[in-house]
């Protein structure tokens, strides 16, 4: 296990790290969603025959997982972001090739347009990109969002499983202060959009989402400003973990 202060009060992100074959290629960071963990979610993927090779870092966000929880960091993207980038400085990590998956999408976005000599190539999946309405009962960041800090924190797993938390197995690891104000700012969204900000980037970009959900919304958008949106059958949300052989095939793809 690696780590490095990132906060100025010295909190610490950990990441399980792949050394890699010392052929030069570009480093892989892999960041996780919302409530979850990267050395449980990418573990398999990074590891991958098609994937395995370049040194990879297998990050958890500040809050999440390994990391350390600070009751006063903000959670905001753009924190996560700064974070991220605080951790690759100390890591000597340049020009990686990032894969992330839901909230870390974003937060990956954010990490290519706020620290542009950290990102070289994007795999996006499912990640987040537009501002959402907070609704309770729905699934996911919209229903965290819709209840109060209190209330998150202090309600059991049935409760949270009820906002449409179903990884409450690695939610477990997890700050609930962590990720009600992350699920909050990510609801809330960014001005200009994640979307928008995507579309501006400079760098290769690939957006991979579940085929069976339908058309990906805006992706005519998406393909105009160069970005790769390629569907996958057969799998959720979690699409690593649905289909993890078509998974490390698309990615691969993505980061030829």
């Amino acid at each position: 296990m690696r780590h490095a202060a990132v906060t100025p009060a010295g909190d610490r992100i950990r990441w399980i790290e792949h050394p890699g074959d010392g052929t030069g290629r570009p480093a892989r960071v892999y960041l996780h969603g919302l409530g979850a963990s990267s050395p449980v979610y990418w573990s398999a993927t990074a590891a991958h025959p098609l994937l395995a090779g370049p040194r990879a870092l297998l990050l958890d966000l500040l809050g999440f997982g390994i990391s350390d929880r600070p009751a006063a960091f903000p959670y905001t993207m753009e924190a996560h972001a700064d974070a991220v980038a605080a951790a690759l400085e100390a890591a000597g990590v340049s020009g990686a090739q990032v894969v992330a998956h839901s909230m870390g999408g974003t937060v990956a976005v954010l990490l290519a347009a706020r620290h542009p000599r950290l990102v070289s190539r994007l795999v996006l999946v499912d990640a987040n990109l537009d501002a959402l309405e907070p609704e309770r009962g729905a699934g996911g960041s919209r229903g965290i969002a819709a209840r109060t800090a209190e209330e998150f924190r202090t309600g059991d797993a049935e409760t949270a499983a009820a906002t449409g938390s179903e990884w409450w197995a690695t939610m477990r690891l997890a700050g609930r202060d962590a990720v009600h104000r992350s699920a909050v700012d990510l609801v809330r969204g960014t001005t200009p959009s994640v979307r928008e900000v995507l579309c501006g980037l400079p760098v290769p970009r690939t957006f991979l989402y579940p085929a069976d959900d339908g058309p990906f919304p805006g992706a005519d958008g998406l393909t105009a400003a160069g970005v790769a949106v390629v569907g996958l059958p057969g799998c959720g949300h979690n699409m690593m973990l649905d289909a993890p052989e078509e998974f490390a095939r698309a990615t691969a793809a993505a980061l030829a």
